[in-house]
């Protein structure tokens, strides 16, 4: 069942001792939904954790409350009556604060993607939102409460990331209006873009001319893709957090459709990422492998050796981009 806003602002009110949570491997959209709600909820007197299942990438420690994040499963040993979990599609996705969902908490889920799934008491589900901070822009104004330059600078973060800044096909016009009236309470656009895209670690860089290095096309010259073994990540002291956005660069090329990252999370582990430019519906290419996301932008985690999950997946893409394929 999907809820409406009106009926989570209502759930929401009515919880005291509050956990916040969003997906693995956090993006910012994830993080800044959920440390923009929290403060929202702290001034209103509740009490709040603010948790990740994963560490928080170091171009998003800028945010305001991120060095208030609890990690890896902790929620401080509160007495939570109300679990909220941000840009989530799957239970699976929280990791080990899954274990919170079968404790006697009220359980509400807001996100955006296409696959979402209502595993919660109360669901507000909304596909068409660019980013789940879309949507917690509107229930912040559905709750009555005031958007502060330090929520607006997570909220814009959340927008900007899930939306290539603003370049993606899910940037709607509804978009740029809550970007800009996040802008109106005097947040800095421009130095935002500058802490997430303009200050990358040494590690970014050398991990990047890897990516690029090992690239690889396909003979129709519409799918590209590379790899990322733990192995080279150790060469550089470089973590799974440097990886971040780096398959975009694979989709920039000319005539490329669809673009893949293939990255080993654990020995014989590893997170594929999807992301297309053109006709091809990547949320249908990860969801053959168990995964999803959107349309452009989707991933899933496969087991194996690494040379069969590439062949496989590569393969799929191909075939999607070819002219009888349903991308071609």
């Amino acid at each position: 069942m999907n809820n409406s806003l009106k009926e989570i602002a209502a759930a929401i009110n009515n919880s005291s001792r509050v956990l916040l949570c969003g997906h693995v491997v956090p993006d910012g959209d994830c993080l800044g939904s959920v440390a923009a709600l929290g403060l929202v909820l702290e001034g209103m007197g509740k009490k709040v954790v603010m948790a990740s299942p994963d560490q928080l990438p170091e171009n998003l420690l800028f945010l305001p409350g991120a060095d208030r994040f609890y990690t890896g499963g902790n929620g401080a040993g509160l007495d939570f009556d109300t679990f909220i979990v941000l840009d989530c599609s799957v239970s699976d996705r929280l990791g080990t604060f899954k274990k919170y969902l079968d404790r006697q908490l009220v359980v509400i889920n807001i996100d955006h993607h296409i696959n979402s799934s209502d595993f919660a008491h109360y669901n507000y589900l909304d596909p068409g939102a660019a980013a789940t901070g879309e949507i917690i822009t509107d229930l912040i104004g559905v709750m009555g409460a005031r958007i502060d330059r330090e929520v607006a600078t997570c909220l814009y973060t959340a927008i900007v990331t899930d939306t290539g800044s603003f370049q993606y096909e899910n940037t709607s016009p509804e978009t740029l209006r809550k970007a800009a009236m996040l802008m109106e309470t005097g947040i800095s656009a421009s130095r935002i873009n500058v802490l997430l895209y303009e200050e990358k670690p040494l590690q970014n860089i050398k991990v990047l001319g890897a990516v690029l290095d090992r690239m690889r096309t396909s003979a129709c010259g519409k799918v590209a893709w590379s790899v990322v073994e733990k192995a080279m990540l150790d060469s550089f002291s470089a973590g799974v957090e440097h990886t971040d956005g780096l398959i975009n660069f694979l989709r920039t090329l000319k005539g490329v459709e669809v673009a893949i990252l293939i990255r080993e999370m654990d020995a014989g582990k590893f997170k594929v990422g999807f992301r297309s430019k053109g006709e091809v519906d990547v949320h249908r290419l990860a969801s053959r492998f168990g995964g999803g996301g959107h349309m452009r932008a989707s991933g899933c985690v496969l087991s194996g050796k690494l040379d069969q999950i590439t062949e496989m997946v590569v393969g799929e893409a191909v075939k999607e981009v070819s002219p009888n394929g349903s991308g071609g």
